[in-house]
């Protein structure tokens, strides 16, 4: 009776026609695509070899009995998924990646992503490390592609079309020759590979034919040794292409099987190769059934398929009344793998399911983000930061197969391209509110530039003091020309008054005359011990008469005035006398130095103080209202009439202040 896997060896061996006789085809490479390759299986052209179709199919009847028909569909689906891996495994043989630490490209430069794929492709064969290219070229696109779109927005930003955008980099250059390269050798490997599958291919009919001729002709006495020759033939031969492997090893156990009964006349042999077989398909069965148990199911899976390889490849069949029993078991196990992977299979995809879910609250986020409000730079600029925190969480959700993140990710690329289309609508705009803004600074340099040599000193300030403040209302310009403009304007508003404060504060021969008599005047003053109201009025003359300082050494003005409060309050002059003779010098020193800002603030004071007594004095006297019936002898009564008094003194004083005021002219 036949193993489960020979179940179809007839319709196999029937559908088994032709030998490839022409050398296939292979597309040589003529374009490059960086972003989102797509490696093509190896197209296979090979025709089969014709067989004897109705010779085969008879000797299969007749040698074979009726297969057990399977009652379990789900061992059936597991063992046809481990036959498809099997087949591919054997193709791959020799392309299979080795198990490399994953590599996070993410936060790697583009610099170091284009050093670290050189380093990836001459330090390893071409077909292991396809997953390690992969990784670094998504990491290398996405990275380039936000420096693209923000050397683009750059670029509109200044006024730029988008159709003339253009953007190239020796960093992309050497990226693009590395990936041609690795390509182009990739192709190659692939085109030679499929040569020899096809070379192996025929190798192994060619022992299938053999085996058929010893079957029918061999002699008893030397055919287990023909056999023997045969079976590590078909062993030392290289991998088939997936699409014939399972049919040529289905063909070729098919007549090991036969040959085994016609072993019955030296059953030594046979009962000895039985026994032997089922020792090994026995310890296959118990590490399959260990393999259930492992918690990697991935590196399970792995192993599993090497198992079931070797249970084709390695070892013969067993007894007749075994196979069934044997294959079962080994079947069974293989199932209960392939649930646990499967299991596993549907959790990530309910984990990936959950990213998805996550990356699309977002990007609905960023298509309903609002900035129709945004109307400065300032509010762009934190629109932009809040756009890419937005981001961050995209990517921070997790990551995704390709095959799932593709249309995922389109979506988010289109969301945050609408963002972006807002932002560089805006730049553009202020772009061109910029340009005008550079005009109107640039007209104001050249009035402040005009007259920063000026001599015309009081119309040259107002003038100057006018850009100045016309310059503060005028927006923002481009910023590649800021810096330059107001450096200009600086340099010509600096110019002209360091040249106005120097004249106003210079000295000259006269003035300083005018400041040593008035500086000794002064410590005369401090010297003298006795004063009288004459001297002190004569001394007040004296200092008038030398002239005005310099701003350079007004001090000296404060001094003085210091010195005849000092002086008049030494008099034995009435209170009101004094505060008057102090004021006017005060004032007359004002009037002397122009400093009409200060007369105007003394005059707003002295109103101010004249309303306050008075209302001081209402308040006393409406006071007193409620003592008209008291004694005149009341010591209340009596201080309030004192403080009225005493008011009304201070409110001549502040009076004649005023008048005094009113009558300088200024």
């Amino acid at each position: 009776m036949l193993d489960k896997n020979d179940e179809n060896v007839k319709k196999t061996e029937d559908s088994t026609k032709e030998v490839a006789n022409e050398t296939p085809k292979v597309e040589e490479v003529t374009s490059f695509e960086e972003v989102n390759e797509v490696e093509e299986p190896l197209k296979e052209t090979v025709k089969i070899k014709e067989v004897e179709i109705s010779e085969t199919t008879n000797r299969v009847e007749e040698s074979t009995e009726k297969v057990v028909e399977e009652n379990n569909n789900d061992i059936n689906e597991a063992i046809d998924e481990i036959e498809k891996s099997v087949a591919e495994d054997a193709e791959n043989s020799n392309s299979k990646e080795e198990e490399t630490p994953k590599v996070d490209y993410s936060k790697a430069t583009l610099e170091a992503l284009v050093v670290a794929l050189k380093k990836v492709i001459s330090n390893n064969p071409v077909q292991k490390i396809k997953s390690q290219v992969d990784a670094i070229k998504n990491a290398f696109n996405q990275k380039f592609g936000a420096l693209l779109a923000e050397k683009k927005e750059a670029f509109l930003a200044e006024g730029g079309n988008s159709i003339d955008f253009q953007f190239s980099s020796p960093i992309k250059t050497e990226y693009n020759a590395l990936l041609f390269s690795y390509k182009k050798e990739r192709d190659a490997y692939y085109k030679d590979l499929e040569k020899k599958l096809n070379e192996n291919l025929e190798k192994r009919l060619k022992v299938i034919e053999d085996l058929k001729t010893l079957i029918e002709d061999a002699d008893t006495a030397t055919m287990y040794k023909q056999f023997r020759e045969l079976q590590d033939n078909w062993r030392a031969i290289g991998p088939v292409s997936k699409t014939r492997y399972n049919d040529t090893w289905k063909i070729y156990h098919h007549h090991v099987e036969r040959f085994y009964d016609l072993l019955h006349l030296s059953n030594d042999f046979r009962d000895l190769d039985f026994k032997n077989n089922l020792e090994e398909k026995l310890k296959i069965i118990k590490q399959a059934e260990a393999l259930a148990e492992k918690e990697d199911i991935t590196e399970a899976f792995k192993e599993l398929q090497e198992l079931h390889k070797t249970w084709k490849e390695d070892i013969g069949p067993v007894s007749s009344e075994m196979r069934e029993e044997v294959w079962h078991k080994f079947s069974v196990a293989t199932k209960k793998i392939h649930d646990k992977r499967h299991q596993y299979f549907r959790e990530m995809r309910s984990k990936y399911q959950e990213i998805i879910d996550k990356k699309l609250e977002i990007i609905e986020v960023l298509n309903n983000y609002n900035t129709s409000n945004n109307t400065s730079h300032k509010d762009w600029q934190e629109s932009i930061k809040h756009v890419e925190q937005l981001r961050q969480l995209y990517f921070n959700a997790g990551k995704l197969p390709y095959n799932k993140s593709e249309e995922v990710w389109q979506k988010f690329k289109a969301a945050t391209k609408k963002f972006n289309s807002a932002k560089n609508l805006f730049y553009k705009q202020e772009k061109s509110s910029q340009q005008e803004n550079l005009e109107k600074k640039i007209a104001l340099i050249e009035i402040a530039e005009s007259l920063k040599d000026s001599e015309d000193w009081e119309m040259a300030t107002n003038a100057m003091k006018k850009v100045q403040a016309d310059w503060k209302k005028i927006g923002h310009v481009p910023r590649k020309f800021s810096d330059d403009i107001w450096k200009r304007f600086k340099t010509a508003c600096n110019h002209y008054f360091d040249r106005f404060h120097e004249q106003k504060n210079a000295v000259s021969k006269e003035q300083q005359v005018a400041v040593d008599a008035k500086k000794a005047l002064l410590d005369s003053l401090k010297e003298k011990e006795s004063h009288t109201k004459e001297s002190v009025l004569e001394a007040i003359n004296k200092w008038r008469a030398l002239g005005v300082l310099p701003r350079n050494v007004r001090h000296l003005e404060s001094k003085f005035n210091k010195q005849v409060d000092k002086m008049l309050e030494s008099l034995s002059l009435d209170k009101q006398e004094v505060a008057m003779l102090k004021f006017t010098n005060s004032l007359d020193s004002l009037v002397a130095n122009k400093d009409f800002r200060k007369l105007d603030s003394e005059q707003m004071f002295v109103r101010k103080k004249i309303d306050e007594v008075n209302r001081e004095i209402s308040q006393l006297e409406n006071n007193l209202g409620f003592f008209s019936n008291a004694k005149a002898d009341n010591p209340l009564v009596a201080n309030v009439k004192k403080q009225v008094e005493e008011f009304r003194v201070d409110l001549n004083i502040w009076k004649e202040k005023l008048a005094y005021l009113k009558g300088l002219d200024y």
